[in-house]
């Protein structure tokens, strides 16, 4: 325990110069507000600890595996599960970390998740954004669900951490393209269909964005992320237990089976594999509400699936679909990385542990472009303002011409 603490602290010193030197360049950028982040991500962090103690947790076998599974460190290579062993290996066997020390690693990275989607999102918007007086983007980066699952030795904190690097280097891919590699990299050794996705949905941004990203760009992020479907498809398709030459088929297969296993869990299960579709979405993305929450858990989560129905509901506003239209790259990218997944998601889950736990990972995407319409329609809204107060001064002050005009025939 005490090794997990001092690792904690260690990684808070070795923290503050690296957002000095994100902060350069950024006014907005508020350093307080993420010393403050790091230590409230760390009570979670020992939240999660004291919650795997007097239930069970994947984490435990993340930390026993890579001591007796593998016979050397390159043995636990591969995607998935194994990467997470891999990763772990050489701190386990090489540095002596115990399993608090472990915690403290893998809780430092999800908390770098947190400062790259801050960036990512800071970044992309004009204006402030408040809630009762409350700011929107401090209130989103603050939410206890989302630290809850980010802070454990496991695939949760280490593939938000890929998500948040890839979209903070895809936010100014002329200077962060290593982060936006490393980022997918990442993502793909953990999680290879949310790779698929995240690919996609970079191509379909820049190629349908609002904004001039020059050719060389375009052309170089079309080769990369065909190149690496062609390459990784067959191992996409083998991760995801569906057979490439009947795709359709074999997904709502290996849905249905899936949905099944995960739905026998005594006490968290619900049988989604009859809702339509929308109802399936809707469950994945705001359940559970209050009506179904079991537990002091499920009323925190119920508080912020209810923030997310709010907010999900101003993309129902007039002047979406023209606003989405022409969107920026990252716009239509967040939006496509997030209805992937959740289309892919949506159909395999049915525990709701497992439903909340996953959709953690992407709903800073949804965010964004609830934040970015937003930001829209505020931007109309002080135009507007600006055009009213033009038109109020001309017919205040008479023109210039009769003004001469007036002194000319009093002289």
């Amino acid at each position: 325990m005490l090794g997990g603490i001092l690792l904690m602290v260690l990684f808070f010193v070795a923290s503050i110069p690296m957002l000095q030197i994100m902060k350069r360049g950024k006014p907005w950028f508020q350093l307080g507000m993420m010393k403050n982040l790091y230590w409230f991500h760390c009570l979670f962090c020992v939240f999660y600890y004291v919650f795997q103690i007097f239930s069970r947790s994947d984490s435990q076998e993340y930390f026993l595996r890579p001591q007796m599974a593998y016979a050397n460190w390159m043995s636990a290579y591969d995607t998935g599960t194994p990467f997470i062993d891999f990763v772990s290996y050489p701190f386990i066997n090489y540095l002596g970390f115990s399993f608090e020390m472990m915690y403290a690693l893998f809780a430092w990275l999800g908390y770098w998740g947190f400062v790259f989607f801050y960036v990512y999102i800071k970044e992309n918007l004009k204006y402030k954004h408040k809630l009762y007086g409350i700011d929107l983007i401090g209130l989103l980066i603050f939410l206890p669900n989302m630290h809850f699952w980010t802070v454990s030795l496991g695939k949760g904190s280490i593939i938000f951490f890929g998500l948040g690097m890839a979209m903070y280097g895809l936010s100014q891919l002329k200077t962060r393209k290593i982060a936006l590699i490393l980022g997918l990299l990442v993502v793909y050794h953990v999680r290879p269909h949310v790779f698929l996705f995240m690919a996609v949905g970079i191509v379909v941004g820049l190629f349908t964005g609002r904004q001039k990203v020059p050719l060389w760009q375009k052309l170089f992020v079309l080769g990369a992320s065909v190149g690496a479907m062609v390459l990784l498809y067959d191992k996409i398709m083998a991760f995801s237990k569906i057979d490439g030459d009947n795709v359709l088929e074999s997904f709502n297969q290996f849905s249905a089976s899936r949905s099944y296993e995960l739905s026998k869990n005594a006490g968290s299960g619900i049988d989604i594999s009859n809702y339509p579709l929308v109802l399936k979405l809707f469950t994945f993305w705001f359940r559970p509400l209050f009506v179904d929450a079991s537990g002091p858990m499920g009323l925190v989560v119920s508080i912020e699936n209810t923030l997310y129905l709010y907010l999900a509901f101003q993309l129902c506003q007039k002047g979406f679909i023209k606003f989405f239209r022409k969107g920026s790259a990252l716009l239509k990218t967040s939006a496509v990385t997030f209805l992937a997944t959740s289309f892919a998601l949506s159909g395999t889950m049915s525990n709701m542990g497992i439903i909340i736990r996953q959709k953690s990972m992407i709903m800073y995407f949804l965010l964004f472009v609830v934040l970015s319409f937003m930001d829209y329609k505020k931007h109309l809204q002080i135009m507007k303002r600006q055009r009213r107060a033009m038109q109020a001064q001309e017919e205040a002050e008479p023109p210039v011409k009769e003004i001469k005009l007036a002194v000319a025939v009093k002289s």
